[in-house]
């Protein structure tokens, strides 16, 4: 078994996510095998592997900066929250239960026996893993069944390093806090601490660090600076939602549903020099954007409902009539045909509901979950924004509950090839006549460069604008880069050597 280390928290959303994947790429370039490790993840953004399992996406993009593929053991156990205190567990890739927050907490112990198997096979893969937990350390309520954060690091035999942030306040009084209420066995696993998000002057807190050592008995071991690195948020507690890009040639607006799930489809605009990104949230309105996107959704009806009851719907259809695109993935898709029809009551109570109406589409949800990764060859002769894509490959994945039929009025919009690297051979997806409503499950679509360029220029050619080239090449090379950044911000403001030092002597059980 190799060596380990697991990043825990203060509390939700202080960064141990992207902390997680800075050291995994630090030791990748260091010259080691190395992996994520969360062994429960609570998130409505998921991704599918090549071998049609699901998992959270935040390993995903830790794998990425590991250099290697993920897999669903990175992230053994998802729970996908689906309301009323209930949620979807996901044990090593595969649906096991929908239950209610009450049963999982009782049922936690035969997944501790699961996870000691788990990491045991998974750690002996790698000379390190670098592991994460979830929320905060010090959730004393639910430490007796704790497999997220101490209970974990204990299965795992691993040593402890505490996030803290500072951009929140209060980062002196967090980490001393959190390490009070620890046990004793506890406090000797933790073997340091980090200041993450800082803004400031870093003279200004060295007072303040030595007192915290002091008060803690453990080292502060670096003080990361905010950044403004490009890499994938944890869930949708991130603030990228409340972020307003200046005005630029295109504007996208994104409707942020209650159970929006895989936001992460839209950060490719980001890369874009001609593109500003809104998130329209609880209350707020359509403004006049070029582009409407309806992202996927764990509740398509009641997301369906927010939509229509908010006046969003009726914004929606009038800015169709004035030629905008409006583009549903997944769950959006769904919601953009005729109908939803829910006879095994999937969702709920609500057997049938009309949909928006845009597409013309039928969508019956079925009892078992479609996951897969695919691959896909942009349809010929489409019309409208789409009519420079025909041909264009996309790829991605697949997460949803039904089938959606398409009626005479919608041209299939892409033609599958490949499913989980098998050949295959068939119809996906649908858009309208006019070429401005367009629907796919494929989640990543916009990942493909060239897909997402040209649709741009679709956009830019119908407002009178010149074609721009995208700024990227590729995706994956503009994650990649960003990886880089991210392990140079680590190897500044962070002790790597105490770090390497931390694993070894535990490794050796020099506690």
């Amino acid at each position: 078994m190799g060596k380990k280390i697991m990043l825990q928290g203060t509390a939700s959303n202080v960064g141990k996510s992207i902390l997680t994947a800075g050291l995994c790429r630090v030791f990748k370039q260091d010259g080691y095998s190395v992996a994520p490790f969360k062994s429960q993840n609570m998130a409505l953004n998921s991704f599918i592997t090549k071998e049609g399992l699901e998992m959270g996406r935040a390993q995903v993009f830790q794998a990425e900066a590991c250099g290697i593929d993920p897999v669903a053991d990175m992230n053994p156990i998802l729970l996908k929250p689906s309301g009323n205190h209930r949620c979807q567990v996901i044990v090593r890739g595969k649906v096991r239960e929908d239950m209610a927050s009450s049963k999982y907490h009782t049922y936690k112990p035969q997944l501790a026996k699961e996870l000691k198997t788990i990491f045991s096979e998974f750690s002996n893969n790698y000379d390190i893993v670098v592991m994460e937990g979830a929320g905060s350390t010090a959730e004393i309520n639910l430490r007796e069944h704790d497999i997220a954060n101490m209970g974990m690091a204990e299965i795992a035999d691993a040593p402890v390093i505490i996030v803290g942030d500072i951009d929140r306040g209060g980062v002196f009084a967090s980490l001393a806090g959190t390490m009070m209420l620890l046990s004793e066995e506890e406090r000797r696993r933790v073997k340091g601490v980090i200041i993450n998000k800082f803004r400031g002057r870093k003279e200004l807190l060295e007072e303040g660090i030595k007192m915290l050592e002091e008060i803690i008995n453990v080292p502060v071991l670096g003080v990361i600076p905010y950044s403004d690195i490009k890499i994938e948020d944890e869930d949708s507690v991130t603030t990228r939602f409340k972020a307003v890009q200046g005005k630029r040639d295109i504007h996208i607006e994104i409707i942020r549903t209650p159970h929006m799930s895989n936001f992460t489809d839209f950060n490719i605009f980001e890369t874009q020099n001609d593109v500003s990104v809104r998130y329209v949230g609880y209350g707020e309105a359509l403004s006049n954007p070029d582009i409407v996107i309806i992202p996927g959704s764990k509740s398509t009806i009641d997301d369906l409902k927010y939509i229509r009851e908010n006046g969003l719907e009726e914004q929606i259809k009038e800015l169709q009539k004035r030629g905008k695109l409006i583009f549903g993935i997944c769950g959006g898709y769904q919601m953009l045909g005729k109908k939803i029809k829910d006879p095994y009551h999937v969702e709920g109570e609500v057997e049938e509901i009309d949909g928006i109406g845009l597409l013309d589409t039928e969508t019956i949800f079925e009892k078992e979950k479609t996951t897969t990764q695919v691959e896909a060859i942009i349809h010929p002769n489409l019309s409208g924004y789409m009519k420079n894509l025909s041909g264009k490959r996309v790829k991605g994945y697949e997460i949803h509950m039904g089938i959606s039929k398409p009626g005479s009025e919608v041209s299939y919009l892409n033609l599958i090839d490949k499913k989980l690297g098998e050949e295959v051979s068939y119809l996906e997806g649908s858009i309208n006549k006019n070429g401005n409503v367009v629907g796919t499950y494929i989640h990543g679509i916009f990942d493909e460069i060239d897909f997402t360029r040209e649709l741009l220029n679709s956009i830019r050619e119908e407002k009178g604008l010149e074609k721009l080239q995208s700024n990227v090449t590729s995706f994956d090379e503009f994650k990649q880069n960003e990886y880089d950044k991210l392990a140079d911000l680590l190897r500044e403001n962070l002790d790597i050597q105490k770090i390497y030092e931390i694993m070894t002597e535990h490794e050796n059980k020099i506690l």
